[in-house]
């Protein structure tokens, strides 16, 4: 029970810390694409460390076969972070993260054509009303919507949409433990961002000041490394319902700080279309008892 109650703790802290991304993203003033890549860079380096001084060490042989997947799933997580910062740059925070938050209604939809699965009328009702909460967010802006407000949401929908690859991605990798198959993502962000930014912007950390650089450890540190080190540890102790329903922290941390700390606004129709998309897209990952126990 204490071991539960840690799982759950754990759980709670590394999604509030996630839904606090945007906040920092606003103060890092570099591109998208560097700012992806630094992160992948020390969340690596911390993952590795971790890795080391738990002497859990990755089975290459038994993976050897997993491994095109992972590379493939880490270049997706790679450029899904990549269009996540641009959509704060370009939208409010809330809807931005909002608008991501469509990615597990994107893999309801896809699971039936990839993995033969009949969706029942209770998906059908989580797609159709989660698909209203978008257009709800992106067709009624607030006091800055307009183009920008528009390109934010669709870079959010292209996060998501990239977010859910690596969702599906993920079903088809198998006997490859949670860490060290995000070390290995991680890994592979790395390499395939390092010649996307030199071909883009290229590397501008020198204009960093020392706030700059200081949020842009925390972006990567604790951000990533530390929080998905909890996140995967608690994984372990809890039932995958609970952790669905606690991972709802994440966008709904994300609105309270774009709305009270950035001072964001988010229309009636917007909190409408959020409540839609967070509800219906819950809904849809509890399962009843009665399924639970055929």
């Amino acid at each position: 029970m204490k071991k539960f109650f840690n799982a759950r703790l754990m759980l709670i802290v590394s999604m509030a810390i996630f839904g606090t991304i945007g906040l920092f993203r606003r103060n890092i003033d570099i591109s998208s694409g560097e700012l992806a890549f630094y992160r992948a860079v020390l969340a690596t380096v911390f993952i590795g460390l971790f890795l080391l001084v738990t002497k859990s060490a990755i089975p290459f042989p038994k993976i050897k076969k997993q491994l095109p997947l992972l590379i493939l799933s880490g270049v997706a997580m790679a450029f899904n972070w990549i269009l996540l910062f641009e959509a704060y740059n370009y939208t409010t925070v809330s809807a931005a993260t909002l608008s991501y938050y469509f990615a597990p209604v994107l893999v309801t939809l896809l699971c039936p054509v990839l993995f033969k699965e009949k969706m029942t009328i209770k998906q059908w009702i989580c797609f159709v009303m989660s698909t209203v909460g978008i257009v709800l967010i992106t067709g009624i802006g607030s006091s800055d919507s307009g183009s920008n407000h528009f390109k934010g949401i669709l870079f959010g929908l292209g996060a998501a949409c990239l977010y859910a690859t690596v969702i599906l991605l993920n079903k088809f990798i198998k006997g490859v433990d949670g860490i060290h198959r995000t070390f290995l993502q991680f890994v592979a962000a790395s390499v395939s961002l390092l010649p996307y930014v030199l071909l883009t912007d290229g590397i501008n950390i020198a204009r960093l000041d020392g706030k700059g650089i200081a949020l842009l450890f925390v972006v990567g540190l604790v951000h990533t490394g530390i929080t998905y080190c909890m996140y995967f540890s608690s994984l372990k102790e809890l039932p995958g319902q609970k952790a669905a329903i606690l991972s709802y922290i994440d966008p709904l941390v994300a609105v309270i700080c774009s709305v009270v700390i950035l001072r964001e606004e988010m229309t009636v129709p917007q909190i409408i279309g959020g409540v839609l998309i967070l509800g219906f897209t819950l809904w849809n990952e509890i399962t009843p008892r009665k399924e639970k126990t055929k």
